[in-house]
């Protein structure tokens, strides 16, 4: 039943706000700040959550920057998704698989909402969707990234790419580390049998850019990656390191 319910609850409530957002760029809706397009995704992360009985806390707030920034976190669970979705604050626009694009209905949304495909397997698709993401966070967006690329299938924290780190070097903007716990619990890779449960959502101290170069995108990551696993280990909520 709890499979079931997860399917249903996924399709209804991931269909209602992708019309939303579809009728709303077909009328000729402008995206900006708190606009349709931010309260459509916060909304439908938030809905997800409450149907299948997820709670999220956030630990941290007084670390994210007030303008834009880079959030980079782990990936275990599909449900990661639906938890950055609801707690993060501003205008956040997700960089997604270009596989997730090509979902009918699903990715026109997406697309309509200004999230940025990537195309791993296409270098010079890549390179000009990074370009574009620079554009949106130097214009006051917030990128959020799955730093492994992929959900882990273990829960264990994967090496992170390089890619989210160049983008943060290139936008000048400040690398935030996000470290989620308790979905590979309720949804892990290959699963559709949800189950209810606390989720956490720690925020790092951000890694500044300023000064960086190309050169230094590997030393930026294991400097995040490092963060990461700190909140890891204090992931009981009782202190979030800086």
């Amino acid at each position: 039943m709890r499979a079931l319910w997860y399917v249903v609850s996924s399709f209804f409530v991931t269909t209602y706000y992708c019309m939303l957002v579809i009728l709303a760029s077909l009328v000729g809706v402008k995206l900006r700040p708190e606009g349709i397009y931010d309260r459509a995704g916060r909304e439908w992360g938030r809905k997800l959550l409450r149907w299948n009985g997820l709670k999220v806390s956030l630990m941290g707030m007084e670390n994210i920057p007030d303008g834009p920034c880079v959030f980079v976190a782990n990936h275990v669970s599909w449900v990661d998704v639906w938890a950055l979705a609801a707690i993060l604050p501003g205008r956040v626009r997700f960089l997604a698989k270009r596989e997730l694009l090509m979902v009918p209905f699903f990715g026109s949304a997406m697309k309509q909402a200004g999230h940025i495909p990537i195309d791993r397997q296409n270098r010079r698709a890549a390179f000009d969707a990074y370009a574009e993401a620079v554009r949106l966070i130097q214009h006051g967006t917030r990128a959020a990234i799955f730093g492994e690329g992929t959900r882990s299938r273990d829960g264990s924290l994967q090496p992170l790419k390089k890619g989210p780190f160049v983008l943060a070097i290139q936008a000048g903007v400040p690398v935030v580390p996000v470290f989620i716990e308790g979905t590979f619990a309720v949804l892990p890779k290959g699963s559709i049998a949800l189950q209810p449960g606390p989720i956490s959502v720690l925020v790092g101290e951000p890694l500044p850019t300023v000064g960086l170069s190309y050169e230094d995108r590997e030393s930026l990551g294991q400097r995040c990656r490092e963060r990461l696993l700190a909140l890891r280990d204090h992931v009981d909520g009782s202190l979030v390191p800086k």
